[in-house]
């Protein structure tokens, strides 16, 4: 019974960060039209932030308070979340026809994203006491420089993105970029909160509350995102949003936490890591293989079955 309530404020706190976020990019995508910022400026930075701030306002929160487990476990199973779990229901929707650019370049990236942020945790190049420092954060974000640069070039020649949603009044636009500030700081708070209480009363490491709960909620609006895309058969959307998402989480959302606060770096979380690159380097295989360059229903379904045993094989440990 004493459960009930904890579970409840952080469902509430996902549904904050949910629309939260989703106001924030409306509010702030009007604001940058009204001083005809272009779309792919706004597609580049407005959007991309608002598709992790729900990661990046949870971590913030529990980089703040002290709580490296639940930092590395919302960013690695988020990943894992949008790799295995959105992809493989995706795919399931509709199968995802994959460009031969995002083969070659933009899921390489993220497999190579993956291992620097592995080698750098381990300090592997220092050989110190594990974990993330200011310097190593530092170096993440001059690879998200990069990544950003590459997209820009890779951007040029695209049409952008049109905004449905555009309110002309300026209270309207401050009004939706002030309740989405408010909504992210409250659902990330509510859910770090009531997370440590449920793993407390559970008698569950916040490792595993982070790398399930908090990162399936947080991965939702990344969920929606990919399946509605895959309904309306919208491949590039359906694949960029899940390789963007994982790119932007660990060279961004990472490296923020890390400046709040270095993070101390629990071992344990490297064979979650190498799920995660794993997933990724399957992926690559079962696309480089196939002769229609599509993930098939199969894949998703073999996407979706690894992340069943994988979550089984966390929930037993702490049995």
């Amino acid at each position: 019974m004493n459960m009930i309530l904890p579970f409840s404020l952080v469902i509430i706190g996902f549904v904050a960060l949910i629309y939260g976020a989703n106001w924030l990019v409306n509010g702030a995508s009007s604001l940058a039209k009204k001083y005809k910022v272009s779309d792919l400026v706004i597609g580049l930075t407005i959007v991309a932030f608002g598709t992790s701030a729900p990661e990046l306002v949870v971590n913030f929160m529990a980089s703040y308070n002290g709580l490296p487990d639940i930092v590395l476990a919302n960013i690695v199973g988020s990943n894992n979340f949008n790799l295995f779990i959105i992809l493989g229901i995706a795919s399931l929707v509709y199968p995802i026809a994959v460009q031969k650019s995002t083969i070659r370049a933009e899921i390489p990236i993220s497999l190579f994203v993956a291992i620097v942020f592995m080698l750098l945790a381990n300090d592997f190049f220092v050989g110190s006491s594990s974990g993330i420092s200011r310097l190593d954060a530092a170096v993440m974000l001059l690879f998200f420089g990069g990544f950003l640069y590459y997209i820009f070039n890779q951007m040029k020649l695209e049409r952008p993105e049109e905004f449905t949603f555009m309110p002309k009044s300026n209270t309207a636009i401050v009004a939706l970029i002030v309740f989405g500030l408010v909504g992210l700081v409250a659902g990330g708070k509510l859910v770090v909160d009531n997370a440590i209480v449920i793993a407390s009363d559970l008698g569950v490491s916040q490792k595993v509350i982070g790398l399930t709960i908090i990162a399936a909620g947080t991965s939702l609006p990344e969920l929606l995102t990919s399946v509605v895309a895959a309904m309306k058969k919208n491949s590039d959307i359906a694949i960029g949003n899940v390789i963007g998402s994982n790119i932007f989480n660990l060279l961004l959302v990472i490296p923020i936490s890390a400046m709040i606060n270095p993070i101390v770096f629990n071992t344990n979380f490297n064979q979650d890591i190498l799920i995660l690159i794993g997933g990724t380097v399957l992926v690559v295989a079962l696309l480089a293989l196939g002769k229609s360059k599509k993930i098939a229903r199969w894949h998703g379904l073999v996407l979706l079955g690894i992340y069943c045993v994988y979550t089984g094989y966390l929930i037993s440990k702490e049995l």
